[in-house]
């Protein structure tokens, strides 16, 4: 089992000597996703971080239908498939706390994030985001919830967890904690300007934390405290992706030198960022680039130029109908919770951005039977189908490269996979981690 603390600790140092690395977080419930996730980490012989979040994933089910223990073992299994060492794996909880219950009283909705937070570290998470940053049903409305107050709520939390921990010695969790954190599953629709957290908002929250915790006893769990999550300014909207600017927070980045326990910042929403942006952000302190949607929307991408080919090669045949484009619109028509506060506009509009926006809510679909079911007869129409390269390279010129070079072979599977590994190949190579970073 890896020693995630010692791995941090690794992680932390090297910004302190001046050759910062950092690590993708994948936050994804596909298990294309993670399979590609665990390739690439296999190419650069690193650990993979695979996270979920208190939405996908909770005791009663979340989205996704698992509980902590069920999304352990699925991506056990996941690794099983593709010769992943279990050692290598850190799973992750993201956003944990009270927001799939927030509408409750907080006495209640805390209560539920409590038992949340237990599953998740008895079923072996060892990196846990506490987030309770959102308001609660019986919180004043309109206004913003105190540093304060986000302290004591996550110190309840990590309380719990530490309980739960007590017998696990040097393997308990690690925390990430920090209230300037976009919600589960992205911003709505309305996102005009992005601005960095201000050094002094970084310096009075971590200061709220430190004295929670002291006041809890909880010292030794604050020392376990890895990662601050910050807005460095960086987000996306349906259409748009606010790029990092390294002047803009650069009085942000600054801060972390001015906090007596090295730590490094966390980045949510890194998704869509350039691989110059994710090298300047690891550069500049944020060790933990988190990565979701982006991963889903190239599964997407992957997917329907496969269609395309199908159509092609398949024309006319009865193989190629109802394929997975229609199966995904129909499936978000049919049931439009997951989407329609992200997307506006007229009919025409809402069926572009249903296919092509960076919000990408159409991850929320890709599990649905129906959709599911189309996936596989795709690729299994394709496993039957000789796929001429020069098609390849009409509609994935990306793994058309990979095909050429010898590293992938023309199958449909390893294409799709070839394709989002393109997106995390980004992410490791900002990351720079050494093969000798880890033990595992």
């Amino acid at each position: 089992m890896m020693n995630t603390h010692k791995y941090f600790e690794s992680l932390i140092e090297s910004h302190g000597a001046g050759k910062p690395q950092g690590i993708p977080s994948v936050c994804s419930a596909h298990p294309l996703v993670i399979q590609a996730a665990m390739e690439e980490a296999l190419l650069h012989d690193v650990p993979v971080l695979i996270e979920a979040t208190a939405n996908q994933v909770n005791q009663d089910g979340g989205y996704t239908g698992m509980a902590p223990a069920d999304f352990r073992d699925f991506v056990y299994a996941v690794a099983e498939s593709c010769g992943f060492p279990h050692g290598r794996i850190m799973l992750g909880g993201d956003h944990l706390g009270p927001h799939p219950w927030r509408r409750l009283s907080a006495e209640k909705a805390m209560q539920k994030a409590s038992e949340l937070v237990k599953s998740y570290v008895l079923a072996g998470f060892s990196k846990i985001h506490l987030d309770t940053s959102m308001h609660l049903g019986d919180d004043e409305l309109g206004a913003a919830l105190k540093d304060e107050m986000i302290a004591q709520r996550s110190v309840q939390l990590c309380g719990a967890a530490e309980r739960e921990a007590e017998s696990f010695g040097e393997n308990r969790p690690v925390y990430v904690v920090g209230s300037e954190v976009p919600p589960p599953g992205g911003p709505a629709a309305g996102e005009e300007e992005i601005h960095p957290t201000s050094r002094s908002a970084f310096l009075s929250a971590y200061g709220a934390y430190e004295r929670a915790f002291e006041q809890a006893g909880l010292q030794d769990a604050f020392s376990r405290i890895v990662a601050f999550v910050v807005q460095p300014g960086v987000e996306f909207t349906g259409d748009r992706v606010f790029e990092y600017s390294r002047e803009a927070a650069g009085d942000l980045c600054s801060a972390l030198k001015m906090v007596e326990r090295p730590i490094v910042f966390e980045g949510h929403s890194t998704d869509y960022q350039t691989s110059h942006a994710l090298s300047q952000l690891v550069e500049d302190g944020i060790g933990i680039l988190k990565v979701g949607p982006g991963l889903t929307f190239a599964l997407r991408e992957g997917l329907v130029a496969l269609e395309a080919i199908e159509a092609e090669l398949l024309c006319g045949s009865e193989k190629a109908k109802n394929g997975f484009s229609d199966a995904l619109e129909q499936a978000m028509l049919q049931e439009d919770k997951d989407w329609r506060a992200y997307y506006r506009g007229d009919d025409r509009s809402l069926y572009l951005q249903r296919r092509y926006s960076y919000y990408d809510r159409a991850r929320y679909y890709l599990g649905k039977p129906p959709v599911k079911a189309s996936i596989e007869a795709l690729l299994n129409n394709l496993e039957q189908t000789d796929l001429p390269e020069q098609m390849l390279s009409q509609y994935l010129p990306l793994a058309y490269r990979k095909l050429r070079a010898g590293e992938i072979k023309a199958e449909p599977r390893e294409i799709l996979l070839a394709h989002i590994r393109a997106v995390l190949a980004n992410y490791h190579a900002a990351a720079k981690a050494e093969k000798s970073f880890f033990t595992g």
